[in-house]
């Protein structure tokens, strides 16, 4: 398992270890901080804050919806609740509970979910989760975050506390590259030029941002200029930074580690049509499940490697030239 030679850096964090520390060091200082599991709380890591809150922690069992119900009820008596497991079961088993409990009331539930994508790996197409943002960006009220390192997830965690709404946060069974180094500070609801270009602006979520910096760099080679755009926020998206890279380049690719109907793609899409129209090409998982098999493997198939971004960039210039 893992993503073998597609990162170049070796320095990957994992995405659901962060959570675990960033939600321990929040508690330390915010007693109102609970969390909930809905029994895998060895792979969403909220393992770790049980062991230092047990008062805090409740293991729900597998019992999504009724999670969902408690956690409601937490946010009512003053609590602020994270919510935890496998992103196919957070969204997906309790989507009625998070519609109506959670978002018809405003409420301040956070929803971290683990095992986001199609590099969840062998457990194959039943726990592949590639409609998550589709589905919480339909709800009124909630906030859709998909983070592309760990700071970007640290700082999310940390400005979710002030939120007074819902919020999605997928995370990953894989661990990423850094992209966002300090001093920078991501923040929900703004993006992040990590790198300037001229010809073409590639809009990234999750892993898919290190892939696209990638492909920027071998893009040079073709003699192309790249911008490359961190988009954590799916929804309330930066509509300011689209537009401006729609002007300014003239053409937008889009990628992420999800089905491009209803996520990061059809966003920009949505937004550009009545903005600015504009060129765009959304690379993702194209209507269809992916099979079991490693992580590196799938990302191969699904045609969401540096060098299948690059090609896509390519191939998106030479028809606007025609």
């Amino acid at each position: 398992m893992g993503l073998g030679d597609l990162c170049v850096s070796k320095d990957l964090v994992g995405l659901r270890d962060v959570y675990a520390e960033t939600l321990i060091e929040m508690a330390e200082e915010n007693e109102n901080i609970v969390v909930l599991d809905a029994d895998l709380s060895q792979s969403t890591r909220t393992a770790r804050f049980a062991a230092r809150f047990p008062d805090r922690f409740f293991n729900m069992g597998i019992s999504e919806q009724d999670m969902i119900g408690t956690a409601a009820g937490l946010a009512l008596s003053g609590k602020i609740p994270f919510v935890s497991t496998f992103a196919i079961f957070e969204t997906g088993r309790a989507w009625e509970q998070i519609r109506l409990s959670l978002c018809l009331s405003k409420l301040p539930v956070k929803l971290v979910a683990s095992h986001g994508g199609v590099t969840v790996g062998e457990d194959g197409a039943s726990h592949h989760c590639i409609e998550d943002a589709a589905l919480m960006r339909a709800l009124p009220n909630m906030t859709v975050v998909i983070p592309a390192d760990s700071c970007e997830m640290k700082n999310i965690l940390i400005e979710s506390l002030s939120m007074k709404g819902p919020l999605y946060v997928r995370g990953s069974r894989e661990k990423f590259p850094t992209v966002h180094c300090p001093p920078m500070k991501p923040r929900i609801g703004k993006a992040s030029v990590l790198k300037d270009g001229k010809d073409i602006a590639i809009v990234a979520c999750g892993l898919m941002v290190d892939f696209s910096l990638q492909a920027a760099e071998m893009l040079k080679q073709d003699g192309i200029d790249a911008r490359v755009i961190s988009m954590a926020t799916l929804k309330p998206i930066d509509e300011e930074t689209i537009v401006a890279a729609a002007r300014e380049t003239g053409a937008i690719v889009t990628v992420e580690e999800h089905s491009i109907i209803g996520g990061l793609g059809s966003a920009v899409c949505e937004l550009l049509s009545e903005k600015c129209p504009t060129l765009v090409k959304r690379i993702g998982i194209y209507d269809t499940f992916a099979a079991s098999g490693l992580p590196c493997e799938l990302l191969k198939m699904c045609g969401l490697t540096p060098k299948d971004i690059r090609r896509n960039v390519i191939e998106m210039l030479n028809k606007r030239h025609v």
